[in-house]
């Protein structure tokens, strides 16, 4: 087998027991491997969660035998072992521009830890955009389609890229089920909302009419639970009375694409555990 030489990252989840951080990085050291970074969380529910980057030469199966050798209640343990390079995206978006221009200028500029293979689009309205930075737009209509129609023809459009993540980038319809359930924990959404308030269509009208004093976006995976997936990223910018929805519609779309990016950054990186229907960020 072809040894590994570039840094990667191992995650490990499972029952908590004593001496899980020695053993694990026990292995390393003796497959002389050099920790750049360790992290790890045990909930209240005794998981124990660790993240742990790495770089050497070593062979990728004989690593994960010794682990699952070594460790105590290994059979209960989950691990992954990836390496640290850039994700492969598809970006989905319908009209609106502020999220998808923020991506595309960290993309030319080497800062989203990602490639955007392709964007796609039920509108045309932001060819012109994407054609500036090079990026394949695919403008997949839903007019005079059923929903499963219309997603039919995305996924014949995807199977051209098979990307890893799916990223909704202000995609303004909702997915099925089972379009879902082929990305599981794989599709991203930026939420106009600090979920778990406003969910739905018009958040901004919502939180105007019920006066808040902060608005927020909400970047989570998405699942078969119209925005109630787990949740990634938040952050919040204060507003008063003075604040129309319109003004707080464009407060909000300042939040909404710098909690995307975060959300992006963590999810690419490999920071991210699923545990039931939260999302454990190390």
């Amino acid at each position: 087998m072809t040894p590994d030489t570039s840094k990667h990252i191992l995650l490990m989840d499972g029952p908590d027991s004593k001496g899980l951080i020695y053993h694990v990085t026990g292995v390393l050291y003796r497959h002389g491997l050099n920790i750049i970074h360790n992290d790890e969380y045990v909930s209240p529910a005794g998981q124990f969660f660790m993240r742990t980057e790495f770089e050497g030469t070593f062979d990728s199966e004989a690593l994960l035998n010794e682990l699952y050798n070594t460790l105590p209640n290994a059979d209960g343990i989950t691990f992954r072992l990836n390496p640290k390079r850039k994700k492969n995206i598809v970006v989905f978006v319908t009209k609106e521009h502020h999220c998808l221009g923020d991506l595309l200028i960290r993309y030319a500029f080497d800062e989203l830890d990602a490639d955007i293979l392709a964007v796609i689009s039920n509108y045309n309205h932001l060819q012109p955009l994407v054609s500036k930075f090079g990026i394949p737009f695919h403008y997949v209509s839903h007019e005079g389609r059923s929903r499963e129609e219309h997603e039919d023809a995305i996924r014949r459009t995807l199977s051209i890229y098979e990307p890893e993540y799916l990223v909704l980038a202000k995609y303004m319809r909702v997915l099925t089920a089972g379009f879902v359930g082929l990305f599981p924990n794989r599709i991203i959404n930026i939420h106009h909302s600090f979920l778990p308030a406003f969910v739905g269509a018009n958040p901004y009208r919502q939180a105007y009419e019920r006066g808040v004093k902060i608005i927020g976006a909400t970047a989570h995976f998405v699942n078969n639970d119209l925005d109630e997936g787990p949740i990634i990223a938040q952050n919040v910018k204060e507003v008063d009375h003075r604040h129309s929805a319109a003004d707080m519609a464009t407060e909000g779309r300042d939040v909404e694409k710098i909690v995307l990016s975060q959300a992006l950054k963590l999810v690419f990186n490999d920071r991210v555990f699923i545990a039931g229907n939260r999302a454990i960020v190390l």
